[in-house]
Parts: structure tokens; C-alpha cells; sequence
């Protein structure tokens, strides 16, 4: 299929024909993965859940589980200048 880059707001975009879409079980609205491998975008639809859990978020950061350590409070010193503490 030949299409052409068109100008949507400020961006450039491109339409993708419904079967196209329909074959590969993408919907209006699902969140997708956009990747540029080897000077060809491929566009990949995103499986799971919406909202990601605190943990799944630190897992994520570290690759690992943080212990339930609390750091130690860090003292800077007296306030220098005009703060309210």
C-alpha cells in the first residue's frame, strides 16, 4: 500500500487502513509502541494493564525489590539566610 505523511497539527501522521488495524487486533484508542528498527517504524500494540502498582513501578526503576529500609534523614546544617523552618 502506498499513503502519504500529512500534516496533523503540529506533527506529521499517517492513516492506516481499518483492516490493516482489524488483522492485528488494534482498536481505536489502544495505546501502542512506536520503534524505529533498522530505518523502518514498526508499530506495536501494547498488552496489559493500564495502571502500574507502586511496586511494579520501583521493580521497574531498581530491576529489583527495595528493602523496606528507611533511608536516615540527612542534616545540611543550621538554615542559612532568610528560611522559616
Amino acid at each position: 500500500m502506498v499513503t502519504s505523511i500529512v500534516k496533523w497539527g503540529n506533527s506529521q501522521g499517517i492513516r492506516l487502513p481499518k483492516t490493516f488495524l482489524k488483522n492485528i487486533n488494534i482498536s481505536e484508542n489502544d495505546k501502542v509502541d512506536v520503534l524505529l528498527e533498522n530505518e523502518a517504524i514498526v508499530i506495536k500494540k501494547i498488552n496489559g494493564k493500564k495502571h502500574k502498582t507502586t511496586k511494579e513501578r520501583i521493580l521497574e526503576f531498581y530491576g529489583k525489590e527495595k528493602s523496606g529500609k528507611k533511608q536516615k534523614e540527612i542534616d545540611w546544617g543550621k538554615p542559612l539566610g532568610k528560611e522559616i523552618w
